[in-house]
């Protein structure tokens, strides 16, 4: 920055603190730090300062007072978002409006099948509350210990129960928003049909705080499902998972909350995160399904596993498996999944995917983007796993060891537009769950068409016209002259 710029800085913090205390206000620049780098550690910004409130008032007069100087707003839950959708970049003019004071959980009504719970507060710490009075959050993700609600709802989380119970956007009952200009929009109705016209909570689930910042969340609640069975399967190919996957949701039906598929390089990866995680099956099949299948009341969901388990293998679709006869074996099933995120990140920066496919055709875009990688980058590594139920395949390419990051940096910038390529022939989606951020907005960009450019055009003008709400993250929108 030059020194106009620092002394401006300088200012706009001065008057931030004036405007709403120092306890609002964090200005010191280590203490920042953790808010101004992605999770993996692969970016760091800056910012002009860090807003903490504790209330929704308080986000409407950082909003107010943010919006008489100038300063563009970046919201900011967890922060642990795959995209930089919550990274500031652009340190001069730009605040990064953090939610974690606002974990309050505001109502759990049993009787209701809802939960009333404010922006900040911590998915895992949701779901363990809500269990406690018998009921069930379905949403669940590997950043869960971290992430918060209203990140998950601002990109429309995706994660492992998608397959039953749907994306976070149909999981949300109501929303409590601070706009732009600094007003409320108070919509934390737990109505499960209430038809008066357009949704507006809907223009805010999945925009990434370019329309506001949601500040509360009423979201929709199940029975708990006190009888869960988990398989780990090994398969010929990735096309028996697929063709596995049709006749458990045929056999299983709306039970099968969960049937991941990973490639036999995830246990290598695990081991490389946890070296003292046990594997009980062989690493040596082409593919594996790793499937859950959960309940309550009268059903009996093991016999369920067990009779379609018997029924799969003998007919050859299964070549191994294995059953967790205990949560704790569950959970250690789970981590092979989590261990893989965790030993790919042990190996430095990476091309990181989301892409989504029509099911029918999740095998052959595998194979066909697998191909184009190696032809074109033969000393990476492709990893590809995913959700077969939702289509949602992430196909992450690792440059080798020992590269500068220079190097590293043009590897994953190519495997990025060769992967982008083949993901535009099969017509499918750059972003199946993660959103857009700043890390997707060119790719995204270069894809939209003018009807679809045109409307969201329209409706951020309309919310933010002086455009401070998460400005980069998205799209480039230009002020209107």
């Amino acid at each position: 920055m030059t020194v106009a710029e620092i002394e401006l800085v300088a200012e706009h913090r001065l008057a931030l603190q004036s405007m709403l205390g120092d306890d609002l206000v964090l200005t010191d620049v280590d203490a920042m730090i953790r808010y101004c780098r992605d999770w993996h550690g692969d970016v760091t910004s800056g910012a002009v300062a860090v807003l903490r409130p504790r209330s929704t008032e308080d986000v409407a007069a950082a909003v107010r007072a943010c919006r008489q100087l100038g300063l563009a707003i970046v919201p900011q839950g967890g922060n642990t978002g795959l995209v930089l959708g919550a990274l500031p970049d652009a340190p001069d003019h730009q605040v990064v409006l953090t939610l974690e004071r606002m974990n309050r959980i505001r109502k759990i009504d049993a009787e209701d099948f809802s939960a009333t719970v404010e922006a900040g507060c911590i998915l895992w710490d949701v779901k363990e509350a809500i269990s406690e009075k018998g009921m069930f959050f379905p949403l669940a993700l590997g950043a869960q210990g971290s992430c918060r609600i209203g990140g998950n709802v601002s990109t429309n989380a995706g994660g492992i129960n998608v397959l039953r119970y749907g994306m976070t956007r149909e999981l949300v009952l109501g929303l409590e928003v601070v706009l732009p200009d600094g007003t409320v929009f108070d919509g934390l109705s737990t109505l499960r049909k209430d038809n008066r016209g357009i949704d507006l909570k809907q223009l805010f689930v999945g925009a990434e705080g370019t329309l506001g910042i949601i500040t509360a969340v009423s979201v929709k609640l199940t029975p708990y499902p006190d009888q869960v069975a988990t398989a780990l399967l090994g398969l010929a190919s990735l096309e028996d998972a697929i063709g596995l996957y049709r006749r458990a949701r045929r056999e299983c039906c709306d039970l099968m909350s969960a049937f991941e598929f990973m490639p036999p390089l995830a246990f290598t990866l695990a081991r490389e995160a946890m070296p003292d995680l046990p594997i009980p099956i062989s690493d040596e099949y082409p593919a594996y399904v790793l499937m859950e299948i959960s309940g309550s009341g009268l059903v009996d969901v093991d016999d369920l596993m067990q009779r379609f388990l018997e029924g799969v293998m003998s007919d050859g679709m299964v070549l191994d498996g294995t059953i967790a006869a205990s949560q704790s074996q569950a959970r250690n099933l789970w981590l092979i999944r989590e261990g893989m995120n965790e030993g790919q990140a042990k190996r430095g920066a990476h091309m990181r995917s989301d892409i989504s496919v029509p099911l029918s055709q999740l095998a052959s875009f595998v194979h066909d983007a697998e191909k184009a990688i190696e032809q074109e980058l033969s000393d990476c590594l492709c990893v590809s796993y995913g959700h077969v139920g939702d289509g949602n395949v992430h196909l992450n390419v690792l440059p080798p060891g020992g590269l500068s990051p220079d190097e590293r940096a043009t590897r994953i910038y190519r495997s990025k537009n060769v992967l982008n390529a083949v993901v535009d022939r099969y017509h499918g989606s750059i972003s199946a769950e993660h959103g857009i951020g700043r890390l997707k907005r060119g790719d995204f960009d270069a894809r939209l068409p003018e009807t679809h450019r045109r409307l969201l055009t329209a409706i951020k003008r309309a919310i933010d016209p002086d455009l401070l709400m998460n400005p980069g993250s998205q799209l480039n929108f230009q002020a209107e002259s």
